[in-house]
């Protein structure tokens, strides 16, 4: 049903492309990242908590059509419906089943639970579509529900000793993940611009984090004692060092590994993903009972390869062109 194209994944019954990255007549979205949310789309198809986030980026004169998790649309015999990914809000693993066949793309997912997106719903089919990111058994997580209070613990320290704590995570997903566990009794939070204009979009369907956005009229000084949450991007910044004294950690997967956190040199990292780790992966995989598993989106060759060889599944690599990891999807 689903063919891997140069534009991207596409289903020629409905005539519509999944996350495409060439402008093409109707697309179906995943979520509001870069790499899979792109310009120039004649038509976007999405849930409707990505759509404030297309907007934004992409501009608020676009046509989408937005679908509620678990709504239906039939196009063309094909039966489009859009299922919970947990990777950040609003994002959605694409269902579509024609003639007794079922594929499900996944978009980008995470089987742990972050307290703020809609958690990962297991959907059942012959084939499905997942991506790759951590795909290697050095990656294993930590849980969420531990993470966030060492976040807190690490961040009042800072405080005590009269340091400001910057948190780098993507604007879009980590950033309000982060800001949805702070202890704001802590000191007092502030955001930088990318955070705060994605938090404003995230507002108008209901979605409200602590934080207020620093300005040219905002006083630098008075940032005393403070969480300031800014995308990896403002690490060494003019920015950034307006704010000092302060303490950096950066909330990433790939803090997992030491040599990450060396080269990125940060104070402090903490193991924080919107991505499944190793495990995740597998057991997601498991629930779908998938007849074959098509492997996108980073380590493919190795985690094909293990699910061929020590698990048995049919499964085969997919390189999919403009499909690299995007930097704020970490």
């Amino acid at each position: 049903m689903l063919r891997f194209t140069e534009r991207g994944i596409y289903c020629p019954q409905a005539d519509m492309y999944i996350d495409p990255w060439q402008p093409v007549e109707k697309a179906i979205v995943t979520h509001g990242h870069s790499d899979h949310a792109r310009w120039g789309m004649r038509r976007y198809l999405c849930h409707r908590h990505t759509a404030p986030i297309l907007r934004l980026r992409l501009g608020m004169d676009i046509a989408i059509q937005e679908l509620a998790y678990g709504e239906v649309l039939t196009v063309n015999g094909v039966r489009i419906s859009l299922h919970p990914a947990g990777h950040i809000i609003g994002s959605a693993q694409v269902k579509l089943e024609h003639k007794g066949e079922v594929w499900v793309v996944s978009g980008d997912y995470k089987l742990a639970y972050d307290g703020l997106s809609e958690p990962f719903e297991p959907v059942r089919c012959h084939h499905f579509v997942t991506e790759s990111t951590f795909g290697l058994p050095v990656y294993q997580f930590p849980d969420p529900a531990m993470v966030f209070p060492a976040i807190n613990q690490w961040c009042a320290r800072n405080a005590a000793e009269g340091l400001n704590s910057v948190l780098l995570g993507y604007a879009l997903g980590k950033s309000q993940a982060i800001l949805a566990h702070l202890d704001t009794t802590i000191g007092p939070v502030f955001l930088h611009g990318a955070v705060a204009n994605v938090n404003a979009s995230l507002g108008e369907i209901g979605f409200q984090f602590a934080g207020a956005r620093i300005t040219s009229e905002t006083d630098r000084k008075a940032i005393k004692d403070a969480i300031i949450v800014a995308p990896p991007s403002a690490y060494g910044s003019p920015w950034l060092k307006k704010l000092l004294p302060y303490r950096i950690a950066l909330c990433s997967g790939w803090m997992q590994l030491r040599g990450a956190r060396r080269r990125r040199g940060v104070d402090r990292g903490f193991v924080l993903s919107d991505h499944c780790d190793w495990r995740q992966l597998n057991d997601a995989i498991t629930a779908t009972a998938a007849e074959m598993v098509y492997v996108t989106h980073g380590y493919e060759e190795p985690f094909a390869r293990w699910l061929c060889e020590e698990r048995g599944l049919q499964a085969k690599e997919v390189h999919l062109q403009g499909g690299e990891t995007g930097e704020e999807d970490l």
